[in-house]
């Protein structure tokens, strides 16, 4: 019997995705747990594992169009069977569908509901999700690109082929590199927007700033990469010793959940990766468990996978702690909001060679790394968050205390 194939969420927070490739064509045998398309979500580019068999009998969400989590996308069933009726149900009622996709040995009757592709807009112009996404990301104003999809739609092989022709305007110099465009929000900057901005204004924040001592750590790096052809970075100390320190200091690694605070048991850190649309933050699970070796290992596989858009809603979500590190920009010091479900982030600047007054007053020269620690006050005290941060710089400043 037929059966509409439905989006389901992909992610802790997708609400509506958008169709980046179908695996599947119609006539194709769909097994359980075949990989159906590939789905674009507010994080990261998804596979669709089916978990229905059959034969595919339509498509009604074509390449580039969105549907909300809920909405019909296929229909699978036998072979032979005609998937118009369950079509005609996904289709909106107010405008009948245009186009049908049917399975070739079986062609649709001359009467059957044709399907439509989605009509999201940006302004008055018609366009796809993708189209927009690859439009901000070549900085072109999507308004100005032709559509040569259904109804003048802009879909992505317009964007690819667009040149733009040389604008000339009166108030800007024609040499200038900026420009008036409106960028469209793609779906990962909008959800961005949302969370941190719930987060900002529903977590009151409270922030601690210090200086650490970084010359007995980068010696001590120094000399453990002396003999390793992969080298070992800093990022990976460093979450070795929060992961210390947060075993230390439980309130740190727990979570506002209303009417009681949850303690986590795991210390997984998620560090903030830049993305062209947006920031992502993988996770590293269990790191009080784990030596900097394997941290290292587990952290350049997320950052890699999250930087070609491969990462698994497992690989970035429930972090109980994070850190983002600007250092490498050459940010001396800044704040962060927090990440939820975590109670707190740090805020890791640029390591910085600076004069430092010793114990017999003498002037010494020190590399010196500022960080921030930003706190949610309904879970985590000031007292509470100053102990735990000079509990991470004393580990930081002397490695060998996470021995004891």
């Amino acid at each position: 019997m037929a059966e509409k194939v439905f989006m389901i969420a992909l992610s802790p927070t997708m609400e509506e995705g958008a169709i980046l490739k179908w695996q599947k064509k119609v006539g194709d045998a769909v097994k359980m747990d075949d990989i159906l398309c590939e789905v674009e979500t507010d994080k990261a580019s998804m596979e669709y594992v089916s978990s229905q068999e059959g034969v595919l009998l339509a498509i009604v969400k074509d390449v580039g169009a969105s549907a909300k989590v809920g909405d019909t996308i296929a229909v699978i069933g036998e072979a032979g069977e005609d998937p118009a009726p369950l079509i005609a149900e996904s289709a909106p009622s107010a405008k009948p569908p245009t186009s049908t996709q049917a399975s070739a040995s079986t062609p649709a009757p001359a009467s059957a509901p044709v399907v439509t592709a989605d009509t999201s807009t940006n302004g008055r112009t018609k366009s796809s999700p993708l189209a927009r996404r690859i439009a901000a990301e070549k900085g072109l104003n999507v308004a100005e690109i032709p559509g040569s999809g259904p109804g003048g739609r802009v879909v992505k092989a317009d964007v690819e082929g667009y040149t733009p022709a040389p604008a000339v305007k009166t108030s800007v110099p024609a040499s200038s590199p900026l420009n008036n465009d409106r960028v469209p929000v793609s779906r990962k900057r909008g959800t961005i927007a949302k969370r941190l901005s719930e987060s900002l204004f529903t977590a009151p924040h409270f922030f601690l700033t210090l200086g650490i001592e970084m010359d007995g750590l980068l010696a001590a790096r120094e000399k453990l990469n002396e003999k390793r052809k992969d080298k070992l970075g800093l990022n990976a100390f460093l979450i070795k010793f929060l992961a210390e320190a947060l075993k230390r200091h439980q309130a740190l690694n727990a979570s506002w959940e209303g009417d009681y605070i949850q303690n986590h048991a795991s210390v997984d850190i998620a560090i903030a990766v830049a993305q062209p649309d947006g920031l992502i933050t993988p996770v590293v699970r269990d790191c009080g468990s784990k030596g900097v070796l394997q941290i290292e290992t587990e952290l350049r596989d997320l950052i890699d996978r999250a930087r070609n858009n491969q990462l698994k809603p497992d690989d970035y979500s429930g972090a109980t702690f994070t850190i983002s590190n600007l250092g490498s920009f050459g940010i001396e010091e800044f704040t962060a909001i927090i990440n939820p479900p975590g109670a707190a982030i740090l805020a890791l600047g640029a390591t910085i060679k600076t004069p430092v007054v010793a114990e017999d007053d003498s002037i010494v020269v020190k590399k010196i790394m500022k960080v921030t620690l930003s706190c949610d006050h309904r879970v985590i005290d000031g007292a509470v968050g100053a102990a735990f941060l000079t509990e991470f710089k004393g580990m930081v400043e002397d490695p060998y205390r996470v021995l004891l």
